[in-house]
């Protein structure tokens, strides 16, 4: 076939593994760079003459570049254009190899068999879909420690909008871009901003840790001193080994960033990138998963959980802590889903009181005001809307409004409320843990549990179930402090038809309920609602606050208000202890 016709300088080595092109480019002064080194390309299109592959790696200096999609089709066509154009055109051929977009606009520009060929091994179609070979190879990059693969050039045709770094040393880059509605999260990891000497380091030490078995919580820094020469940047080395290797990965960067509230993996999570919530606002990253990522998630979550994660037992929750952050997380696998899929939300509960909420407009304080006065007086009170518009945080937030000295049991599947902030600030407080799989506690035995463990507040993370009835009993007979809890439904109407209806509570009994708090997400997640619930036999509801005060408190109108006040107290007192309250949370 066609030879070489200039004085190329590659020793890159291409070699097939099933239908991927490995390229180790580490003994090549190149290093394997496909968009900006022709003699690279050379090798690997030479390679794929013979035979297409699905995606191509080169590797060198302790990094991992992954071609795929479009860029792997460039590649591919580019050898079969050669492999078959060389009968008519051997210098075009040859061209073809080290330069396949220049090859491609000569062909299409002529007139016979070279032009065909071009459009039927899709040379010419891949060939126009780009401007120029950084445009055409964006690989998808990681450490050859880890599994993970970040984008790390930007958005084609993107404008910076926002720039910031990140305690573990990564950058955060927002970009925009024209007839684009989500905005791209892009995330430079510490790691891929290290010398060769530096990444050929941590490359050493991932070998090391092996090839030694190290295990405990220093064993990175130790497999990293034992490589690493004087003048090595040994902490964020160590940092960086540990993160890919005990830690989770590139994830563990996007929750060190504290506007990060959620990340999203749909399997097969290589074929789309994690997209983020931050600030509220979903976007795209550009960091991807592997299938060697999501299996070794999915291997931690099931022996940290100490649940079934399998085919048999295809979804799983479970809670994690990376980034001084703790994270909720939901799981699923085959055959519900086509991989491992994964839904991670932090929980940040002992980051936001009440003031907080206050502050950043969630709560208005009037409002704020009402919840504290009610809850440290005792009132039931139900937090409801949507799946991720806060009804957590703003229950962590209401549990320091309970009276100091209140025994308090807080009932959950997955640990999300501050226990430990609250515990720290002298507050006795028990958590009881919920299987709802039904190998432990369910959460109805939970409940009556709770009452048999002194009275005082009780709190239910997320009322869902059979517990409900045991709640509601609860409320009634009165466990001697506030309750309080979680449930889905987009306003009053809609948390009475869920109790009710779908949780079997009796009309009467869900009358025992005081206060029902709902939270929009269409309005940013703040407090939409706060109603009354009014009538013993007929639950009714009576609006508080429905996007301003409706003057019921203030009219003398509330029974909520008339409940709260103390025996020696008149509904005028209360009144001004909601007007004080709201003051000193503003």
């Amino acid at each position: 076939m066609f030879g070489r016709d200039w004085d190329a300088d590659c020793r890159c080595d291409a070699r097939f593994d099933g239908d991927t092109l490995r390229v180790d480019a580490r003994d090549c002064p190149s290093d394997g760079e496909l968009a900006a080194e022709p003699a690279c390309r050379e090798t690997t299109v030479r390679a794929l003459c013979d035979r297409d592959a699905d995606t191509v790696f080169t590797r060198a200096n302790g990094l991992q570049r992954a071609y795929e999609d479009a860029a792997a089709g460039l590649l591919v066509a580019a050898g079969r254009f050669a492999e078959r154009a060389s009968f008519h055109d051997e210098q075009l051929a040859a061209r073809a190899t080290r330069d396949p977009l220049a090859a491609a606009h000569a062909a299409t520009g002529r007139a016979g068999p070279v032009a065909r060929i071009a459009a039927e091994t899709g040379l010419a179609a891949c060939a126009e879909a780009v401007t120029d070979y950084d445009d055409a190879f964006r690989p998808r990059v990681a450490p050859t420690v880890g599994t993970d693969r970040v984008v790390a050039r930007p958005p084609k045709d993107a404008r910076l909008t926002d720039r910031y770094e990140l305690d573990t040393g990564a950058v955060v880059r927002r970009y925009e871009r024209p007839d684009d509605a989500l905005v791209t999260y892009h995330l430079t990891p510490v790691e891929l901003t290290l010398d060769a000497d530096a990444t050929a380091t941590l490359a050493a030490a991932a070998e090391y840790l092996a090839a030694n078995a190290l295990d405990g919580d220093r064993a990175a820094g130790r497999a990293v001193r034992a490589v690493a020469d004087h003048g090595a940047p040994v902490e964020t080395l160590t940092a960086v080994l540990a993160k890919h290797t005990r830690g989770l990965g590139v994830l563990s960067d996007l929750f060190a960033d504290s506007a990060v509230s959620d990340a999203y993996v749909s399997a097969p999570a290589a074929d789309a990138p994690v997209r983020v919530e931050a600030d509220g606002e979903p976007l795209r990253s550009n960091v991807y998963l592997t299938d060697a990522s999501t299996g070794a998630l999915a291997s931690r979550f099931r022996r940290e959980s100490g649940r079934a994660f399998s085919r048999a037992d295809p979804t799983l929750d479970a809670t994690v802590t990376t980034a001084g952050r703790e994270l909720r997380v939901a799981a699923v696998t085959e055959p519900v889903s086509d991989g491992h899929g994964f839904a991670f939300r932090a929980h940040d509960g002992d980051r936001f009181r009440l003031p907080d909420l206050v502050a950043n407009g969630t709560v208005p304080p009037a409002v704020a005001g009402l919840l504290s006065v009610a809850v440290e007086r005792d009132a039931a009170v139900l937090v409801a809307g949507g799946r991720g518009v806060g009804k957590t945080t703003l229950l962590g937030a209401l549990l320091p409004e309970i009276a100091p000295g209140t025994r308090t049991i807080i009932v959950e599947d997955t640990p999300e409320l501050p226990v430990d902030a609250l515990r720290a600030a002298g507050r006795d407080c028990q958590r009881l843990h919920v299987d709802r799989d039904g190998d432990g506690l369910g959460a109805t035995a939970a409940l009556r549990t709770a009452l048999r463990l002194g009275e005082g507040a009780l709190v239910v993370g997320e009322v869902r179930g059979t517990e409900a009835e045991a709640l509601y009993e609860a409320m009634r007979v009165g466990a001697g402090g506030a309750t309080l809890g979680t449930v889905h439904g987009d306003g009053p109407a809609a948390v009475r038809e869920r109790v009710v209806t779908d949780l079997g509570v009796a009309p009467s009994a869900f009358t025992d309920t005081d206060l029902v708090v709902t939270l929009d997400r269409a309005d940013d997640r703040r407090v939409a609602s706060v109603v009354e619930v009014v009538g013993r036999d007929t639950p009714e509801f009576a609006p508080l606050y429905d996007g301003e005060s409706t003057g019921r408190i203030d009219r003398g109108n509330s029974a909520t208000v008339a409940a709260l006040a103390r025996p020696d107290e008149t509904y005028a007192d209360v009144r001004v202890a909601l007007t004080e309250r709201a003051s000193a949370l503003e």
